[in-house]
């Protein structure tokens, strides 16, 4: 089946522009490249740093909610408004304040989350074994995968909060670099 022709101008028009700017692509991939294996060496920074950064994000964005808040305090909704940007305001003060603990709780967090992403794997793989054929297999080893990490993380906590964010973030770091390295490198080409 042909793509409609407005799609098939923006993929040219996309095209156009990544060959265009493949250097800034490369640039930006192997920056991240960088960032992700200084994470990797280093992952108690890396955690650290990670913490800080969504202590800050939280606090300027409970900030930024409570301005709004208030302008608009004729809107529906006010006081829920007004409740999300105390607690985004309280969660950025605490993470800053103690990022250390910051830390061990956003690895709580990140240890449920694949804890809960194998499952929902595993149990997407068995319901559409038959539509998927033999590629299920692959879903199902994801969803181990993750259950596998999941454990890791938790059974080594609080030990693992000095690596697991960090090391984590390295990771799909440096995939991502990779990633925009290849996708320059083949846009030069092209």
């Amino acid at each position: 089946m042909p793509l409609p022709n407005d799609l098939t101008d923006l993929q040219s028009r996309m095209s156009i522009a990544v060959r265009q700017h493949w250097k800034a692509f490369l640039f930006e991939g192997v920056l991240l490249a960088i960032l992700g294996l200084g994470a990797m060496i280093v992952p108690p920074l890396a955690s650290l740093a990670v913490t800080i950064f969504l202590g800050w994000m939280f606090l300027v964005s409970g900030i930024a909610g409570l301005a709004l808040t208030f302008w608009a305090r004729q809107m529906p909704g006010f006081w829920w408004s007004l409740i999300s940007a105390a607690l985004a305001i309280v969660a950025g003060i605490i993470l800053l304040a103690r990022p250390v603990q910051g830390t061990l709780t956003l690895t709580i967090v990140v240890g449920a989350y694949f804890l809960a992403e194998g499952v929902v794997t595993i149990m997407y793989a068995l319901e559409h074994r038959r539509e998927l054929s033999e590629r299920w297999s692959w879903l199902l080893v994801a969803g181990i995968v993750d259950i596998v990490i999941a454990g890791i993380i938790i059974a080594g906590l609080p030990g693992s909060a000095l690596w697991a964010v960090g090391l984590l973030v390295g990771i799909n770091l440096l995939f991502g670099g990779a990633s925009l390295i290849g996708m320059a490198l083949a846009a030069r080409r092209g």
